[in-house]
């Protein structure tokens, strides 16, 4: 038996973060959730857009409780500003969905000095995650959600050049960056188990997922990724299973279960070593700390 969206329960009362949520596989996570009845932030870079995707959901489901707020991943800056005026606004968050990112564009640096792909894709959401921790850990039920990839085992964390100045290869960098958010979900998991928290830390793939990722791929390729890919919205199901399945444990990584975790129903699904490594783990969670400047856990 597979899981799908009339599975869950009721969400009325909750609230969830999905991050880049204005299009692809966020849009199609937030526009899940308000059907169920969560209330959704639509964190994003781009609040034009964010708030088109608001009136999209709006039509669909009326009664949703729909917010927007400007949330520049790349930008730790961006980062501290969205959590503080979040939890100035709600005392609780059920749900944090991690999952904006950039996929393969040319070599840049963010503002704060980080490799491109890096920056948005995982140490913009630890920060984000432990800046938001107090109100997850004072909510009963709630779930981090961290996004990652099959791309995770194109790369290995390079501890010795993170930013790539020593040549660039953005299939390398982003590799890097969903190995990171996969190490990072499991580290989270671990760390909040010894601590004695409740909050769920969990992991999600879509597989080889139709979205605006691919703007930066030669467009022959993205002619072929229908034909053994899904669309966003299916590829947002391992991401909605792995918020909502009553199963889901912590620790636990979804994605599709066919043609190798390309596409399919979501399932619980496994990782490589590199992903398991808690050494590498530990030494990439206090390296965080000290680019982000945002300890939490130690």
């Amino acid at each position: 038996m597979t899981w799908n969206i009339n599975d869950a329960p009721d969400q009325k009362g909750r609230i969830a973060i999905v991050t880049g949520a204005n299009i692809g596989l966020g849009y199609d996570t937030a526009l899940a959730l308000a059907g169920k009845g969560c209330g959704v932030v639509l964190a994003c870079r781009n609040m034009d857009k964010a708030k088109a995707a608001r009136g999209q959901i709006l039509a669909r489901y009326p009664k949703a409780h729909i917010e927007c707020h400007a949330l520049d991943l790349s930008s730790l800056k961006s980062v501290r500003s969205f959590a503080t005026v979040f939890t100035k606004s709600h005392k609780k968050l059920d749900l944090l969905i991690n999952n904006a990112g950039i996929m393969m564009p040319p070599f840049s640096l963010s503002e704060d000095g980080f490799e491109s792909q890096l920056a948005a894709n995982y140490l913009g959401h630890f920060a984000l995650t432990g800046l938001l921790l107090p109100v997850l850990t004072k909510t009963r039920g709630s779930r981090v959600v961290s996004l990652s990839s099959l791309a995770h085992n194109w790369s290995e964390i390079r501890f010795d050049d993170l930013t790539f100045k020593n040549g660039y290869s953005k299939r390398g960098a982003y590799g890097q960056s969903k190995l990171a958010c996969l190490m990072f979900a499991y580290e989270l998991n671990r760390r909040l188990r010894k601590a004695g928290l409740k909050t769920l830390s969990v992991a999600a793939h879509p597989g080889v997922a139709v979205t605006n990722l691919a703007q930066h791929f030669p467009r022959f390729l993205t002619l072929f990724f229908p034909l053994v890919g899904q669309y966003a919205a299916n590829g947002a199901l391992p991401t909605l299973y792995a918020a909502l399945g009553d199963d889901i444990n912590g620790g636990d990584y979804c994605g599709p279960r066919s043609m190798r975790q390309m596409r399919g129903a979501p399932v619980k699904v496994g990782s490589n070593r590199a992903s398991k490594d808690r050494p590498a783990a530990e030494r990439l969670w206090k390296l965080s700390e000290e680019l982000t400047g945002v300890s939490f856990l130690s």
